[in-house]
């Protein structure tokens, strides 16, 4: 029987990362988030030979961006993201049917969390322009750049040194 591949929803992420930086940081801007979803993706490809999520990271002219998350908080330019408590969800294609949802931390799972933690602790500390400099300065960043702008996991996998394990199928 194979098992549906399961990641989580890469806003909930960003709720999570959001809500973790305004409680034990200085809070997050849109710029430092998507480097901090860049530098997740690679945590979980290296602790758990899985994706944390499904969207595509892109090489923007200021490093790694994924676009649906970029274009959720977008509107707070380079202000601190505030705390989530809720968000509004929307149904494709139905324009007005739309639920107030109640963040829920534990959607992820708690070793999960500790993952994301470590890495926010992590680079926290560096400023936006570093993270930008660290970022555009490796090869998956400068091979898409250059290429089609999808940074690929392959890539990936390839400059840290992530070895494929056979078993590519999870549920969280």
């Amino acid at each position: 029987m194979i098992k549906v591949i399961k990641m989580y929803d890469v806003l909930d992420i960003c709720r999570y990362i959001i809500n973790y930086s305004y409680k034990n940081l200085d809070g997050i801007s849109n710029l430092k988030l998507q480097k901090m979803l860049y530098f997740v993706q690679i945590q979980f490809l290296r602790e758990y030979n899985k994706l944390c999520f499904s969207d595509n990271i892109e090489a923007w002219d200021f490093g790694p961006v994924v676009p649906k998350a970029y274009k959720e908080y977008s509107m707070y330019g380079s202000l601190p993201i505030p705390y989530i408590n809720s968000y509004i969800e929307y149904t494709p294609n139905i324009l007005w049917d739309v639920e107030r949802k109640t963040f829920n931390e534990n959607i992820i799972k708690k070793k999960h969390r500790k993952t994301i933690d470590l890495i926010l602790n992590i680079f926290s500390e560096y400023s936006n322009s570093h993270l930008t400099d660290l970022t555009i300065n490796q090869e998956p960043y400068i091979e898409a750049y250059n290429g089609n702008k999808i940074i690929t996991i392959d890539s990936i996998r390839k400059y840290f040194n992530i070895k494929e394990r056979k078993l590519w199928i999870f549920n969280f």
